[in-house]
């Protein structure tokens, strides 16, 4: 009979006593191998690229490049890995910024065993994992009207909702750029008239925005990130 593919994980964490913890926890579990260790965010980085894991067990808070940085750069790289966060922190800013670079699961450290290895498995087959309390704050936000100032009078033009859908799947400015084959500062430029015509603050709330008017979906919006 033939045997059972190893999810390869890639733990990184700026606490030794922690990843050596994750590391030892994860080793009992058949059908999980741990390939490597990362103690900062550019290590994280390098070995991403060097070992190509199934799976990326990352903190947020870490040395030289912090883990939205590296969710950032692993989506860039175009690797097959998958990013699990596993972090204390549950903050609004932290929990949207992470989901949005591009993480398929979002854990607290507080989670039980079996949550990991459950989050490792759901993440490794292309499916979301949150923490039941970063899913309330996700489905909260989703539901909580944006206090909108009165909307202009100019309604979005066609290039601008083409952008606005693109902010929704998580893009990057240079990756919008790509798609629609326009330049940067093209980009910079239909992103500040999206956030003026809509009185809108940030990435976080236009991709929102889209989402409550129907514009995109969730499973769109999060399409691009498997």
């Amino acid at each position: 009979m033939a045997k059972m593919k190893s999810i390869r994980v890639l733990i990184a964490d700026d606490h030794h006593i922690v990843r050596s913890g994750l590391h030892a926890l994860l080793e009992t579990e058949e059908g999980i191998e741990v390939v490597g260790e990362a103690s900062d965010g550019v290590y994280a980085v390098d070995l991403t690229q060097q070992l190509v894991p199934d799976v990326l067990l990352l903190d947020l808070v870490m040395p030289r490049k912090n883990g939205i940085e590296v969710i950032e750069e692993v989506r860039r790289s175009g690797f097959s890995t998958r990013i699990l966060v596993l972090t204390s922190f549950s903050d609004d800013d932290r929990v949207f910024a992470a989901i949005k670079a591009g993480a398929l699961g979002y854990l607290l450290k507080d989670s039980s065993t079996q949550e990991l290895i459950q989050a490792i498995h759901d993440v490794y087959n292309g499916e979301s994992s949150l923490h039941p309390a970063i899913a309330r704050k996700l489905i909260l936000e989703l539901n909580r009207p944006i206090p909108l100032l009165p909307k202009t009078e100019d309604p979005l033009t066609e290039r601008e909702l083409d952008v606005l859908l693109c902010i929704a799947r998580g893009f990057t400015n240079q990756e919008i750029a790509n798609t629609l084959f326009i330049s940067d500062r093209t980009v910079r430029t239909h992103v500040s008239n999206i956030f003026s015509k809509l009185h809108l603050a940030n990435r976080t709330q236009a991709a929102l925005y889209a989402l409550r008017e129907g514009l995109t979906s969730l499973e769109e919006a999060t399409s691009d990130l498997l």
